[in-house]
């Protein structure tokens, strides 16, 4: 859908690292799911030519708007920069497929730097009375966790990690440690579980992770959810040009029941079972 959204909200977060927020009401909050994505056009002509894709952050549908953010890597996103509010933007979306949601269990949230964005919008959406959700999150150092979302953890009460890699917020290192830490705790506690009550009681609470974040990142999170048997979801991060699936420039590889199959990451993702990703395709 090919929408005009009004800006409501475009601010500069933090600028060490480039981050703004940009709030749009219109059209799009009305259908958009968790792990979908818009496509800006940047430009007033026709240069830059192509748009620009951002994941949907958060969605009030009460107001009608939808909050992305996003960080000026490029050309087309430091143009970006020069909107200002009350103007509106031509935006299509929203497109892509998003995350599962879950309706019980535990849900673990795992984030590389700016690829909390579009978790944002799966931990508001999910009913947090039926499924324990947690966030794992790493970055830079804390400044940047800081200026990229940690007060919107915090606004939510929900219970997270950090790992930085200066150690100057959480634990040092990288989030996958983190992760790795998590479920192996989760594996021994049903462990002893089963080992007390003989089979007895309550069955083991459903888990699964949903990621985000470099590419590196994710096959490393899909590896460790492998090996403890626990499902995982990914959102990737490609090149776009067209963002509807006609010109096949951000295909990945996917493990299919009859081979390897080529996927459009703007249709078919650009979330996918983490398993089926195939990671290592030359």
């Amino acid at each position: 859908m090919l929408s005009q959204e009004k800006i409501i909200c475009h601010r500069l977060l933090d600028p060490r690292y480039g981050l703004y927020q940009l709030v749009l009401r219109g059209k799009i909050a009305a259908t958009a799911q968790p792990g979908q994505f818009v496509h800006l056009k940047v430009g007033a002509t026709t240069d830059p030519l192509l748009r620009r894709p951002l994941s949907i952050a958060r969605i009030d549908r009460a107001r009608g708007e939808i909050t992305l953010f996003y960080r000026v890597v490029g050309r087309g996103t430091a143009l970006l920069t020069d909107v200002k509010e009350q103007e509106s933007l031509n935006v299509l979306g929203p497109l892509g497929k998003g995350f599962t949601k879950p309706a019980e269990g535990e849900l673990l949230l795992v984030a590389g730097g700016i690829g909390i964005f579009p978790l944002f919008s799966l931990l508001e959406a999910v009913d947090r009375s039926r499924v324990k959700v947690k966030v794992m999150w790493g970055g830079e150092n804390r400044q940047f966790l800081e200026s990229a979302g940690l007060p919107i953890l915090r606004e939510l009460g929900v219970e997270y990690e950090a790992a930085t890699l200066d150690g100057s917020l959480g634990q040092k290192g990288l989030v996958t440690a983190l992760l790795e830490s998590s479920l192996h705790r989760t594996r021994t506690s049903q462990e002893m579980h089963h080992s007390a009550v003989a089979g007895a009681g309550p069955k083991d609470s459903v888990l699964q992770v949903a990621a985000c974040g470099p590419r590196g990142m994710l096959k490393a999170v899909t590896e460790i959810c492998c090996r403890q048997g626990v499902p995982v979801e990914v959102c990737l991060e490609e090149r776009m040009a067209c963002g509807v699936g006609a010109c096949l420039g951000c295909v990945c590889t996917v493990k299919t029941a009859t081979g390897h199959k080529r996927r459009r990451v703007c249709a078919e993702g650009p979330v996918f079972d983490g398993r089926e990703v195939v990671w290592d395709e030359g």
